[in-house]
């Protein structure tokens, strides 16, 4: 049974105590040379590029601005490719591989040069992310993953042993890991914010509670009928997502919905945060549970994620899951109270890579399969300039492509419910023998 805090909101994020997203009401424009639909890290990252680039831009959302993974996210700020050199070369061939391992350090750095040039102020701090290695099998894929980081590309990666392990996490699960000591933690409503900040200095309009529910393609671009109005664009750039609509289905079949859940630890002694996670790193592990977990910014408590569930489950269903996961790990949380639980969608393409491309002159940046927070600005930016012709559009993200899958032939992920019942039943089981 979890044990809640006094002050405990069930179901609200722990970032929006800081940073909670606000409505946008500005008018919507009768036309615009460039209409963003999604206003998260992607799309307001393109609207800053597309307006810097001399476009007239327009913004609109079908809520609150931020109100989806953007500020639901667990701050990890890091770019390494998700998956092995080998994979990719088995999925998109050599050259894709190479660019894409060759392209992991300059969108990370671009992503922070963008938070010191608008100044935005969110916490950003180079702890450093670890990947937790669940079984020796794993921890043997992760040394052959940093000799392809090494080789392929700039970024710094290394192995550590189960002894110098110690130094990073305070529990004996692991079979070992490998730091990317580059990589970053934020606040991810605080990143959002600023970003939205510096949207609106450019004078830049952000509509919300305007969801896209038709779009007409003319003869000079398109209109986008909302419940707000109808505007006219040249150019339209798709940066959706997790929460992407019905009107864009070509989309939906590519890119679905997998919810992710965090839990929010009450305020812990320092000493105790010390042991638990002497590092200080963003940590990720590497089983299919997808277990997730950091030191919040202050420094107070533990935030934990992971896959609790695959599908839209009830919120203290999903924080009871994710706290007895915790506590496997981290025996000493036992009887800890929580404060928060919240959820927030990913979108997943069936490559588990991000791309930039078109659809019938619909520009998009999606498929950031849990990377969005370094991908989804760095992309949203690329997506723009290439609806602008820019050269600076150039990314080897074009060439991933979204694909689809015959379990999902449907307007919604149904495959989700056997896939959640699958790993829940099999995989972690097969995992956890493994692990010894």
């Amino acid at each position: 049974m979890v044990q809640w805090t006094e002050e405990a909101e069930p179901g609200r994020p722990y970032w929006w105590d800081a940073a909670a997203p606000q409505p946008a009401s500005h008018a919507l424009p009768e036309k615009c040379d460039v209409l963003v639909i999604g206003a998260g890290y992607a799309g307001l990252s393109a609207a800053i590029a597309a307006h810097d680039a001399g476009a007239q831009v327009a913004v609109v959302d079908a809520g609150h601005p931020g109100a989806g993974a953007s500020s639901r996210n667990g701050g990890m700020f890091g770019a390494h490719p998700r998956l092995s050199w080998d994979k990719l070369r088995l999925r998109f061939g050599a050259d894709v591989a190479d660019a894409v391992f060759a392209e992991a350090a300059p969108a990370l750095d671009w992503a922070k040069d963008l938070i010191r040039k608008e100044r935005i102020d969110c916490d950003l701090q180079e702890t450093g992310r670890i990947q937790l290695a669940w079984t020796p099998d794993h921890a043997a894929g992760q040394r052959a993953l940093a000799s392809s980081v090494s080789k392929k590309s700039s970024v710094v990666a290394r192995i550590l042993d189960r002894d110098a392990l110690r130094q990073e996490v305070g529990t004996q699960r692991y079979h070992g890991a490998l730091l990317f000591p580059q990589h970053c933690g934020l606040h991810p409503a605080k990143f959002h914010s600023g970003l939205r900040s510096s949207v609106e200095r450019r004078g830049i309009p952000i509509t919300g509670e305007a969801e896209v529910t038709c779009l007409d393609r003319t003869g000079t671009g398109f209109r986008a009928h909302t419940p707000k109005g109808q505007i006219r664009a040249d150019k339209i750039i798709l940066c959706t997502n997790g929460y992407t609509t019905r009107a864009f289905r070509w989309h939906v079949a590519r890119v679905f919905p997998l919810p992710s859940y965090l839990i929010a630890t009450e305020a812990l002694p320092a000493n105790l945060i010390g042991h638990l996670a002497p590092g200080r790193r963003m940590m990720v592990e590497t089983r299919a549970r997808h277990s997730y977990f950091r030191v919040s910014p202050d420094g107070s408590r533990i935030l934990w994620g992971g896959r609790a569930s695959m599908r839209t489950l009830e919120t203290g269903e999903a924080a009871r899951r994710l706290q007895q996961t915790m506590v496997e790990i981290w025996p000493e949380l036992e009887g800890v109270k929580l404060s928060h639980a919240w959820w927030g969608n990913t979108g997943y393409s069936f490559t588990h890579m991000p791309h930039v491309g078109v659809d019938r002159g619909l520009h998009y940046a999606m498929g950031f399969s849990g990377s969005g927070t370094v991908m989804a600005p760095y992309l949203g930016a690329k997506a723009a300039w290439q609806a602008l012709g820019d050269a600076r559009g150039e990314t080897a993200y074009c060439a991933t492509h979204l694909t689809r899958h015959w379990l999902h032939p449907f307007r919604r992920p149904y495959f989700l419910y056997a896939a959640d019942a699958w790993y829940r039943s099999v995989v972690d089981r097969l995992e956890n023998r493994r692990a010894g």
